[in-house]
């Protein structure tokens, strides 16, 4: 996709856009329409900028010293003084589609007009992503509320020549990067410091990488799972079309339709077809309720999130046509704390179903007459004993990740920011949350196969039968005790990679 140009032209971007500029080396383009619409609202600001009337953040300080005018030969300065004093925040640097993700959405937002920057800012922005020059943004220190600041500052500092971007793998001075790539430093005029700072943009960009990484990720428990409803003799009347008619949820819906596809032709469960067992256990059974009801979490964090990829989140908003530059909350991150906690409670529901699979093909208890711990010689081997509690570990982490930091408020900036949204928290465990459940569906792929293997000559249906075959093309079957890590790595490569998928959707047609 890198011959892909993303045109920033006021509309709303795609959630593949974002993905295609944040991990493929698409190019961004500023449209010339909307250069027209940013000198127009740049014109009104140095309007409003050259006057006396108190206007936030333009001839006033900000936060708490809203009341401060500021005298006209200060303005440029405070502007930049905004920008080295918010970029404070801490911890380990995003990753660098991560970065590239926020660049994108900031440079979009101001785009769109109501921001008052001039078009040098956007296209600066645009012409650091085209030359991959990324900021090092350090992901903790944002309350989701006032926009994403103190990870925002150090990507305006970076355009300013100060703070560090990457270089070879390395951080270096940011002048020094910026001239090595032909750019020179911003110096910030009026409004533009807050512009840059203001914005749900780490919110929004770590958002919509989760949400699309949860998407594929569901869609492959769905192939996990259906493998190991084969390896335990279960049974597919569950996923009766007929069932789910009759409670038609639409992520419930589709797992029960992907179920059947997976599982069509499978000669394993169409040799217990006439058995007395009533029904299956629930992990088995109730796939469709649960994958379907991570379906569901993920449905409602991706329409949040694609609203807010056509949204403008700064604060004040400039309406040059109107002669009017307004005061409001657009930046507050409310909605995506909810949208992105949503997420990661979904995500922790779907690896708390695939780890009892898990437990279900190694348990002798209730494993349906497979190899304890799937080791044909237990005893002096303890197979993938282990690979359960590797998942038991990883859930109980998903789980404390599922309590929302979006219900959390402490007050700021001397009680003027005094309701916070703590979406930042939300949109970092839901990423977290998605590489978590990532293993834990990786960790069933891996015993799934191992316990087909344990059911041969049945062969498994069509969707397992193309997932089995990818895992062995990269991983052997388990005879003796081996370094366990590498298998777990593997199994996790073939997920993160997305090989599996690829060739169940080429032997069975996409996936809901």
């Amino acid at each position: 996709m890198a011959d892909l140009t993303i045109a920033l032209d006021g509309s709303p971007l795609s959630l593949d856009a974002v993905e295609s500029a944040a991990r493929h080396g698409a190019k961004v383009a500023v449209a010339a329409e909307t250069t027209a619409s940013l000198a127009r609202g740049r014109a009104f600001i140095d309007r409003l900028a050259s006057g006396g009337e108190p206007i936030y953040g333009i001839t006033t300080g900000v936060g708490k010293l809203k009341d401060v005018v500021i005298p006209a030969a200060a303005r440029r300065a405070l502007q930049r003084n905004l920008v080295l004093s918010h970029a404070g925040a801490v911890g380990a640097p995003l990753a660098e589609d991560e970065t590239r993700a926020v660049m994108l959405l900031l440079a979009a937002s101001l785009a769109r007009g109501a921001s008052g920057v001039r078009p040098e800012v956007v296209e600066t922005l645009v012409a650091c992503l085209n030359r991959e020059l990324h900021p090092v943004v350090p992901e903790r220190g944002s309350l989701g509320s006032s926009g994403d600041l103190a990870p925002l500052a150090h990507v305006a500092a970076c355009l300013i020549g100060e703070g560090e971007a990457w270089i070879d793998g390395r951080p270096a001075p940011a002048r020094d990067v910026l001239a090595r790539a032909g750019l020179s430093p911003l110096t910030l005029e009026a409004k533009e410091g807050l512009a840059l700072l203001n914005g749900t943009h780490l919110q929004a960009g770590l958002g919509a990488l989760a949400v699309l990484d949860a998407l594929r990720l569901v869609k492959l428990a769905d192939v996990t799972g259906a493998m190991s409803l084969e390896a335990l003799m279960g049974s597919y009347v569950a996923f009766d079309e007929r069932i789910h008619r009759l409670r038609p949820h639409p992520g419930q819906v589709a797992t029960a339709a992907n179920l059947r596809r997976l599982t069509a032709d499978s000669a394993i469960i169409a040799s217990h077809r006439d058995c007395t067992r009533v029904q299956d256990a629930y992990s088995l059974r109730c796939m469709p309720q649960v994958h379907g009801a991570t379906r569901e979490a993920i449905s409602f964090a991706r329409t949040v999130l694609e609203r807010e990829l056509g949204s403008v989140t700064d604060n004040p908003l400039v309406f040059p046509d109107d002669g009017a530059v307004l005061t409001g909350g657009n930046f507050h991150g409310e909605v995506l704390g909810l949208a992105l906690d949503t997420l990661a409670i979904g995500l922790a529901q779907l690896a708390g179903i695939t780890e009892r699979r898990i437990d279900r093909l190694v348990n002798p208890l209730v494993n349906e007459g497979l190899p304890p711990f799937l080791s044909p010689h237990g005893g002096l081997n303890c197979g993938y004993m282990i690979a359960q509690y590797v998942a038991a570990a990883l859930v109980n982490e998903l789980r404390t990740l599922a309590h929302p930091a979006s219900v959390d408020s402490i007050p700021t900036s001397g009680l003027q920011e005094d309701y916070n949204a703590m979406g930042a928290t939300s949109a970092l465990k839901a990423r977290r949350a998605v590489g978590l459940a990532r293993q834990v569906v990786a960790i069933e792929l891996l015993l799934a196969a191992q316990a087909l293997d344990c059911r041969r000559p049945l062969t498994p249906g069509r969707g397992s039968a193309a997932a089995h075959a990818a895992v062995r093309r990269a991983i052997a079957p388990l005879d003796g005790d081996r370094y366990l890590k590498a298998d777990l790595d593997a199994a996790l490569a073939l997920v993160t990679g997305g090989t599996v998928l690829a060739v169940v959707e080429a032997a069975v047609g996409t996936l809901e």
